[in-house]
């Protein structure tokens, strides 16, 4: 069977060392970056399975490493840092991050974030199915057919995929800026209105004319698709 890969990027030496030991006594492949640069360059090297990225990086921090790595890719992301304000925890997770550890950590703890992360990963891989249905919105994701109480909704490739993001993180509010790295990409970083616009879009095909009301507000936050 074929070990899990793990990437650790982090500048202190002996931080490094230290869970490089007790990740490979786990029985994982462990490869280690000192600095952000080098870590963009691991990880075009070959598909990860976890990526334990330490947040104040050389040359690229790791917020912005998280950010460059999401335009193609998913793979688990576990920040590392000793900041423990609950702001930069928000904001480590709406740039992609999929965890959030604080430095000092027990490595059982790490361990276990590290389990919990590719247990996700494999249950995800087994439940893709090929429909989202939410009360009586359906959207069928080979086609690209979307339909709700039956009648068909002709969406733009962008409101398309807007709509599926919602979907799959159904019940979660979602900040503007998450919404708008997942669904355009980082070149569009901080114009948040263009979210605003579209959800306007999907709110007049989705919701207008349809009961429950599917797309809401969260004020101060942003977004959340939630069924009744």
């Amino acid at each position: 069977m074929e070990k899990e890969s793990i990437l650790i990027v982090e500048d202190e030496v002996n931080v490094i060392q230290f869970m490089k030991l007790e990740l490979e006594h786990e029985g994982y492949e462990v490869t280690t970056a000192k600095d952000g640069e080098e870590a963009m360059a691991r990880f075009q090297e070959k598909e990860w399975s976890v990526i334990l990225l330490d947040w104040m990086l050389p040359k690229l921090d790791g917020l912005e490493v998280c950010r460059r790595i999401r335009k193609s890719s998913q793979v688990p992301i576990i920040i590392l840092t000793a900041r423990d304000y609950v702001g930069d925890k928000i904001l480590g997770l709406d740039r992609g991050a999929d965890d959030y550890i604080t430095k000092p950590f027990e490595i059982e703890e790490l361990l276990a974030r590290i389990r919990a992360v590719l247990r996700r990963v494999r249950t995800g891989e087994k439940e893709e199915e090929d429909k989202l249905i939410v009360e009586n919105l359906e959207v069928n994701l080979k086609s690209r057919r979307v339909t709700r109480e039956g009648n068909e909704i002709e969406l733009t490739q962008r409101e398309f995929d807007l709509l599926v993001f919602l979907m799959k993180h159904e019940g979660e509010a979602l900040s503007r800026e998450w919404l708008l790295s997942a669904v355009w990409g980082y070149d569009f970083a901080g114009e948040t209105n263009v979210v605003d616009v579209y959800i306007r879009y999907l709110r007049n095909k989705l919701d207008r004319h349809y009961e429950p009301t599917l797309i809401h507000t969260v004020r101060g936050i942003g977004y959340i698709l939630r069924s009744s």
